[in-house]
């Protein structure tokens, strides 16, 4: 337990999922989000005090003229992921991060800027713009006075869902790094091939200001799928039909419905539906079908085809249904404590904006604790 508190603000705080993260062994200054809806469930959790809804553009700024340790950032991500229109950090929702930096820059010039920031977004960030939208992020971190790294982790470490996404780290440039959360090159398995690459683009001022963190990924045991999704779950608010179902499947995806057909037993199947060019040329939506243990990655449920379908084949029958919210709100790491919304697009749509929990708590413990509060003996010189 750390002997005090350290206190953060929450930008962008949508369901509250980094409180959930970070817990009672961390203060909250203050969390903004502009969306009613995500601010109501925020408060129905954890209480108004604290919560600022509005546009971040308008926050005043200071607000943020008093000691805070850390600014926590997942921004929207629709111009910059691959199932968005690409406008990068151009377009009218990504580009909020700029309205977050200068937040950053105000604090630095009020003499309050935050030991550590940290931003997370969709991995198409870092080939954004043929990489030109994620090198904007770091030279904003850089003007604002702070050397970074990052991170690509997947939700799966932790959860049975697949989530990859990245996180930016940054810390004060005037801050000590304590060596052993130092590498000196790209040997950790979050430093995946599509950050190295990102790296390999960096111009020089960019490149000396670089960190490759020391963080391995978790070797713990992820819990069963059949331990979030209720199997037996019968709600004909939920009820898909399993025929068409079927029919929108190409042959691969079919085969495996088949082949778990003639295995027997009972077999849990996550499906999502994606437009496909057949070839004849023209998009179709398809059903792709997993049988490995681990979700899709939960989106927002906006227009159907992003909500994603569990298939159960039982004894050779076959059954399917519309992810529940609750089992949503288990994929990204909620207790089952957390109070959700009644409307099912409204639920679902705070868990697809989210951030998993646990992988917020491992970057708590991995890497906010260390640097906010190193041991005398580790700190660099």
């Amino acid at each position: 337990m750390l002997p005090s508190l350290p206190r953060y603000a929450e930008f962008f705080a949508g369901a509250g999922m980094v409180r959930a993260a970070l817990g009672d062994q961390w203060d909250l200054a203050l969390a903004n989000d502009i969306d009613p809806k995500k601010c109501r469930a925020y408060a129905a959790n954890w209480g108004r005090s604290g919560l600022i809804e509005g546009d971040i553009a308008q926050l005043d700024p200071r607000l943020l003229c008093q000691p805070i340790d850390l600014y926590w950032a997942s921004s929207p991500c629709q111009d910059l992921s691959l199932a968005g229109n690409r406008q990068g950090l151009a377009g009218h929702r990504s580009g909020v991060f700029y309205a977050w930096m200068e937040k950053v820059r105000v604090s630095r010039a009020t003499g309050y800027a935050p030991k550590l920031l940290a931003f997370e977004n969709v991995a198409g960030l870092l080939t954004s713009g043929s990489g030109r939208d994620f090198q904007d992020v770091l030279r904003s971190f850089l003007n604002c006075g702070y050397r970074y790294g990052v991170l690509e982790i997947d939700a799966r470490h932790f959860l049975p869902h697949s989530r990859p996404r990245i996180f930016v780290v940054a810390v004060r440039a005037d801050a000590a790094i304590a060596p052993d959360l130092l590498s000196d090159n790209a040997s950790s398995a979050l430093h995946t091939g599509r950050v190295r690459a990102a790296v390999d683009r960096l111009p020089e001022e960019l490149r000396r200001n670089w960190i490759w963190w020391n963080v391995e990924p978790p070797n713990d045991r992820v819990a069963a799928l059949s331990s979030i999704v209720d199997v037996g779950l019968n709600d004909s608010r939920l009820a898909v039909d399993t025929n068409r179902l079927l029919s929108m499947m190409d042959p691969g995806n079919r085969m495996k419905v088949d082949q778990a057909i003639s295995e027997g037993g009972v077999h849990l199947g996550m499906v999502y539906k994606r437009g496909r060019p057949g070839v004849d040329g023209i998009v179709r939506q398809r059903a792709e079908i997993r049988f490995d243990g681990i979700a899709g990655c939960l989106r927002t449920p906006a227009g159907g085809s992003s909500r994603q379908t569990i298939l159960v084949v039982r004894d050779g029958v076959t059954s399917a249904r519309l992810l529940s919210t609750r089992e949503a709100a288990r994929l990204m790491g909620l207790p089952e404590s957390y109070r959700l919304p009644e409307a099912y697009n409204e639920a679902y749509k705070l868990s697809g904006d989210g951030v998993a929990v646990p992988v917020v708590r491992f970057l708590r413990d991995r890497l906010f604790h260390p640097l906010l509060l190193p041991e005398p003996s580790r700190i660099a010189a």
